[in-house]
Formats: C-alpha cells, sequence, structure tokens
C-alpha cells in the first residue's frame, strides 16, 4: 500500500490552504496513493501565523470541510485533514479523516495539549481506530505523540498498522535547518519518531510544515525503526511511500502488561 505525507508551506488563508490540499491531494491521488496526511491544525492555519481571525469561526470551517470531501472524493484518495473544530462553543485541535469517496470517517482530537496551547483549545478525551482499504491507523497530533507515548500504544493495542502524526515544528524566522535526518544534533523529534513506531512495531507517518527552519522531517517510520522515506527539509511537496502492512505485527505494543500500570 502506498501512503502520502504532505508537507506544505504555512498558508495564508483558508482559500490557500485549500488549494494546497486539492494539489498534494491530486499528486498523491497520481501516484497510487490511498491516504494523504497534512500537517497539525493546517485549516485554518496554526494559531499565531497571522491568518484572518474571522477565518476561524465555524461557519468558515465548517464551508472549508466540505470542500476538502470534494476533493477526497474528485481525487479518489482519502485524506487526513488536521483543523480547527467547534462543538458549540467549544474549540478543539482535532483531525478529520474523509474517506475517498468523501465520507467523513470521523476525527481525531488532541487530547495532550502543549502547556502553551491551554489558551487555544480545549483538550479531547477519547481515541478513534480508523481503516483506509484494510489498513487500521489511528492519529496522534504533535506533542502527544513525541511526549506522550501512550497515544501510539493505544492504537497499536488495538491493531493499527500505522498511526500518523500530524504535527507543527519550526520557523520561517529564526533556527537551524538541519542537514541529516535522525543526526544527532537534530532536535530529539525524530528520535521520537524511530521511537513510536520501533516500540510498538508499527508504521509511524509524522508530517511537519515546509518551513524555513523545521525542527523535522515529514518521514515514514518502518516496524523495526528504520526510517523508509523523508521529505527534504524545507521542500513544500508530497511524499508517497510505499508500506508493508504484513510487517506491522504490534508485536511489541501486545505484549505490554496494561495489567500492571492500571492503564
Amino acid at each position: 500500500m502506498k501512503i502520502a505525507l504532505a508537507s506544505p508551506s504555512f498558508p495564508a488563508s483558508i482559500a490557500d490552504g485549500l488549494v494546497s490540499v486539492e494539489q498534494l491531494a491530486g499528486k498523491a491521488s497520481e501516484q497510487k496513493a490511498a491516504i494523504i496526511c497534512f500537517p497539525e491544525s493546517f485549516i485554518p492555519g496554526y494559531p499565531g501565523m497571522g491568518y484572518p481571525k474571522e477565518e476561524r469561526s465555524a461557519e468558515y470551517l465548517e464551508k472549508a470541510l466540505l470542500r476538502v470531501r470534494q476533493i477526497a472524493a474528485e481525487n479518489s484518495i482519502a485524506i487526513i485533514i488536521p483543523m480547527d473544530w467547534y462543538s458549540g462553543d467549544t474549540l478543539y485541535n482535532v483531525a478529520y479523516v474523509i474517506g475517498s469517496n468523501g465520507d467523513v470517517l470521523g476525527y481525531q482530537t488532541k487530547n495532550q495539549l502543549d502547556p502553551t496551547e491551554d489558551n487555544l483549545w480545549v483538550p479531547g478525551k477519547e481515541r478513534t481506530l480508523f481503516e483506509v482499504n484494510g489498513m487500521k491507523f489511528g492519529i496522534t497530533i504533535c506533542h502527544e505523540g513525541f511526549r506522550y507515548p501512550e497515544s501510539v500504544r493505544w492504537a497499536a493495542q488495538r491493531g493499527a498498522h500505522v498511526v500518523f502524526h500530524p504535527h507543527f515544528g519550526g520557523s520561517n524566522t529564526e533556527g537551524v535547518r538541519p542537514t541529516e535526518f535522525g543526526h544527532k544534533d537534530n532536535p530529539y523529534y525524530e528520535k521520537a519518531m524511530m521511537m513510536r513506531a520501533l516500540e510498538n512495531t508499527i508504521y509511524f507517518a509524522s508530517v511537519n510544515y515546509a518551513s524555513e527552519y523545521p525542527d523535522s522531517a515529514s518521514a515514514v517510520i518502518a516496524p523495526d525503526g528504520s526510517c523508509v522515506a523523508h521529505e527534504s527539509y524545507g521542500k513544500a511537496g508530497v511524499l508517497v511511500a510505499d508500506i508493508d502492512l504484513s510487517k506491522a505485527t504490534g508485536l511489541l505494543a501486545k505484549r505490554f502488561k496494561n495489567e500492571l500500570y492500571n492503564i
């Protein structure tokens, strides 16, 4: 099976973001990918990056989701689209899963917020397992995937072949651009990606924006912890990788003795 990771630049608006969704989903579909995942809070864009305030309304977000559903159906590809989402007056950080026919398969909330995000979103309380073309997968969003391994193990213990990890790490204004994936002097994030795959014997598909100074590259990590493929640092585009579902056994995750730790 082929999966795709989108590494777009920061969107200037919802309209700009939807153009990227259409273009990158189309490219992934041309390469026969079954599913494509975008970075954290791609619609309307991660808070604090200068996006129009009015676009963070429920009305704008609902219209954007409808357009993503149309794009999925037009390109016959499943889409994981991370976005802000209102439930009543409560604002969540979520990742919607759209089937290749445009149907909404559900969404995963970000349940473990970074301390700097406490004033941005309300943490969710549920975890969900999804399935597309026989591939079972979970989703963990940014901080929780890097610092809360339990969010990945939950899905692996329940039969997930892959956990997708939309995140945002980097800057266009300051920092250092890495040159080698997993280098010892890189920030720890890429090492965490490798561990999430290795410690659970599943694939881990981590998705970041293309920025001038990224903290990590978008990458697909194999169940043995090796890097299947990664995007070039700072490059906007789509990464398509072949994965072998038979290798994602979840062996180590399923051997974990939950009863010893009250989990």
